[in-house]
């Protein structure tokens, strides 16, 4: 976790530059062919908010995220209900993408919050959270260099 004063330890927070206009980074945000080379498969995924889909975790931690689209609005916000189903109390974890336009490309920032700290084994999610969502934005950059 941080200790810049201004983030809520509770929540995930991550900032980045991508290189890429607001337009093209929205496309890998909410195209699900584009999605599933950064994140994970979806099932049943559309920006439009109101849709409930699946995420898929890959064969080696199986299960499945139940999400909900809460906000789209081409090309700067797109944010979901997030539930991990396999926790013994599924907790909910909203997920917000934010775009802006930045010089010559785009400033994406990440939000997850939700997540009770005091709670053992949710600080452990929180924390696994930043971890792989750090690792999934750098194959987003990835993926955006492909894009081109």
């Amino acid at each position: 976790m941080t200790s810049d004063a201004g983030l809520d330890p509770a929540a995930v927070e991550i900032g980045t530059f991508l290189p890429r206009s607001p337009e093209v980074v929205w496309r890998a945000l909410t195209e699900p062919a584009l999605l599933e080379r950064w994140l994970m498969p979806s099932v049943g995924f559309a920006a439009t908010p109101g849709t409930h889909f699946l995420f898929t975790l890959p064969a080696s931690s199986p299960g499945e995220i139940a999400c909900e689209v809460l906000t789209a609005r081409a090309p700067e916000q797109l944010t979901l209900a997030w539930v991990d189903v396999r926790a013994p109390e599924p907790a909910r974890w909203p997920l917000d993408l934010t775009v802006r336009p930045q010089g010559r490309g785009s400033r994406l920032l990440l939000t997850q919050t939700g997540f009770d700290i005091a709670d053992r084994r949710q600080k452990m999610a929180r924390n696994a959270m930043e971890r792989g969502w750090r690792s999934g934005l750098s194959r987003l950059a990835a993926l955006l260099d492909d894009l081109g």
